[in-house]
This record gives C-alpha cells, sequence and structure tokens, in this order.
C-alpha cells in the first residue's frame, strides 16, 4: 500500500508541476494543493466544515481550493474536474450523491491523485484511497437509545406515538443514521410498545430530499392532518439530523394541538441549540467538524509524505469496489443538561450566537 501511495504521490507531483493544460493555470510551485469540495453553503455545518478543513490545511502549509456545488451534482462534477486538471495533489471529497462522480475520480485516479472521502462515502469507485467521517451507525444508536430511555420502553408498557423522518436517499451515510436508530427501535415497534400511525416505516417512505427542512415540514404537516389532528398525541419523533428536525418543529407549531413530542436530531445547528433550550427539541447528536477536520488533516500530512495514514476501521465501509480504509470520530449527544459544557465552554459557539 504504501508503494502504491509513492507512486501516486509522484504522479500527482508531475500533473502539479510538469503538464502543460492548454489554457490551465498549473501550480509550478512546490507547495502542495489540496481541492476541498462540499455539497453545499445551505446547511450550516458543510460551512463550518468547509472553513475548518481550510484553516487547518493552511496552517499545515497547503494550499487549499475549497469549493460549494449549491446541491448541484453537474457543479461538483464539473468543480472536480477542473481540480483534476489545475493540478491537486490530493482531493477531499463531501459528495452530494456519492455515486455520482465516477467520471472525476476516474480522472483523478489516472492523473495520480489521492482521493479522501470526507463525511459521505464516495460509492462505486476504486479511486477512494480513503475514508474519514464520524462513526454514523452509533449516531443512530445514540438516537434511538435516547428515545428508548425518555420514553422508558423497557418499564412501560405503552403504546407511544412516533413518525420517523431521515435524510436524502443519495447520501450514504443515511442507511447508517436510519439503520443505527432502526435496530435498536425496531423490538419496540414489533412489540406494540411504539406504533406509527402514518405507517411510513420505510426508508424510502421516510427519506428527505436534500435534507430539506422544507421538505421535512410538508411531510409532518401531511401526518399531522391525517394522523393527529383530533388531538391524537404524537410522542415522538425520530429525526436524523438538525434539518429534518426542524421541518418537524416548524409543523408542530403550525398546526399540532396535543402534548409535545421528543425529537432528535444531529450536527447542533444554532437554531436547533436554540430550540433544545426551549424545549422544542429533546437532543441532538453533536459531532465537532473541527476533531474530523484535524484528522483528515493529518491524512493528508501523512499521504503526501508517503505514509500510511491512521485509520481505525477497516471492515465496515464498502464503497462496491472493496473496503475503504476509514477513520472515525466519535459522537456525543447535546441536552439541555450539557449543551453548554459541550457547545460553549468547547468554543464551538459563543452565548449569543444560542440566545
Amino acid at each position: 500500500m504504501k508503494k502504491k501511495l509513492v507512486s501516486a504521490i509522484l504522479c500527482a507531483s508531475m500533473v502539479a508541476g510538469m503538464v502543460v493544460i492548454p489554457g490551465v493555470a498549473v501550480k509550478a510551485d512546490d507547495k502542495k494543493l489540496i481541492g476541498v469540495t462540499m455539497p453545499t453553503k445551505d446547511l450550516q455545518r458543510w460551512n463550518q466544515d468547509g472553513e475548518n478543513m481550510k484553516k487547518e490545511l493552511e496552517a499545515a502549509g497547503y494550499e487549499v481550493d475549497l469549493q460549494y456545488a449549491s446541491n448541484d451534482v453537474s457543479t461538483q462534477v464539473s468543480q472536480l474536474e477542473n481540480q483534476v486538471a489545475n493540478g491537486c495533489d490530493l482531493l477531499v471529497v463531501a459528495s452530494i450523491d456519492g455515486s455520482s462522480l465516477g467520471e472525476p475520480l476516474k480522472q483523478a485516479k489516472e492523473a495520480g491523485i489521492p482521493v479522501i472521502s470526507y463525511d459521505r462515502l464516495l460509492m462505486n469507485s476504486d479511486a477512494v484511497s480513503y475514508y474519514a467521517t464520524f462513526d454514523n451507525y452509533k449516531v443512530g444508536q445514540k438516537q434511538g437509545e435516547y428515545l428508548v430511555d425518555a420514553l422508558d420502553l423497557d418499564n412501560q408498557d405503552g403504546p407511544f406515538n412516533i413518525e420517523l423522518f431521515t435524510g436524502d436517499p443519495g447520501d450514504n451515510n443515511c442507511n447508517f443514521f436510519f439503520g443505527g436508530a432502526m435496530d435498536v427501535l425496531q423490538k419496540y415497534i414489533d412489540e406494540g410498545k411504539l406504533v406509527v400511525k402514518s405507517g411510513q416505516t420505510e426508508f424510502e417512505q421516510v427519506a428527505t430530499a436534500n435534507w430539506d427542512s422544507a421538505k421535512a415540514q410538508d411531510r409532518m404537516d401531511t401526518i399531522i392532518a391525517g394522523n393527529y389532528s383530533d388531538g391524537t398525541n404524537l410522542d415522538a419523533v425520530l429525526c436524523s439530523n438538525d434539518s429534518t428536525a426542524l421541518g418537524v418543529e416548524n409543523a408542530l407549531a403550525a398546526s399540532y394541538t396535543g402534548e409535545y413530542p421528543i425529537i432528535t436530531g444531529q450536527d447542533c445547528d444554532t437554531p436547533n441549540v436554540k430550540n433544545l433550550v426551549a424545549g422544542k427539541q429533546a437532543m441532538s447528536v453533536f459531532k465537532d467538524t473541527r476533531a474530523l477536520a484535524s484528522a483528515v488533516v493529518k491524512m493528508v500530512d501523512s499521504i503526501m509524505k508517503g505514509e500510511e495514514p491512521e485509520v481505525n476501521d477497516t471492515e465496515s465501509y464498502d464503497n462496491g469496489t472493496g473496503i475503504i480504509p476509514t477513520y472515525l470520530c466519535d459522537p456525543v449527544v447535546v441536552t439541555v443538561d450539557n449543551y453548554k459544557e459541550m457547545l460553549i465552554d468547547s468554543g464551538y459557539y459563543t452565548e449569543d450566537q444560542i440566545k
């Protein structure tokens, strides 16, 4: 593997410093250029990921080409093709759709450019060298376990009404988020302690395109109208992330009249932390993007030196061409009881940001 990486780096250096491409400015100095592509600026977490990554890479002595693709796959394809043509020495890619980038990834491999898949696994491409993410199955587990404890499902007969929301079906992480949660909750559904009154339990039924808050709100509006408009209580809503949770919370505020449900989330976005403090969301799973950025910068550094980067999972993440060596960061549950310690005292937010 090390010999393969050294070869890839030498190829990348030739692309970066020697090849002349008509109409394209090719980097000629000794400073390594790292291409970073993020899906969108529409979600707070990707802005934080991109800026954290750029800051840390530049502090480590790299040049950085940071791009956002506005949730448009063709834009992300073009951005990656340009980064390959411009002689990037390594690519860090957070995809919009993990299966849609085959052509630019093929170009990267042909040019000898290593690729780190960032947070969302790039699928069906043998160009992917490494994967860096949070333990996304554990994210779902923590959400499910929180609901079990909050409803005291091991001691109460119920039944409790629950509805299910996950994210974009093109994001491979959804399979881990939703799968982890349902591996915890399914037995309680089977026992009848949890009841999904809408009947929507399959991944395809509960997915939310682009993790869009408005789409989650529209679906929740429909569920409320059809199942809870008579005052029936909704006891809990499993939401895989904060943008879907925000849509659910907006729908509840507009038309729900029962007792307020327990709602899960992920990412600790500022509107959701505010809702958490206000009692409108029970928990969010904190994924400190600073930790992930630091892990990726270390991986980049190792690869650029021809060394093996640190990984801690070599079994779980198969992208269709084989297992991708992975570095996993740990997620943490944040509630009203510990948000100050986790988010403010750690410097992730200031108090003014979540007032």
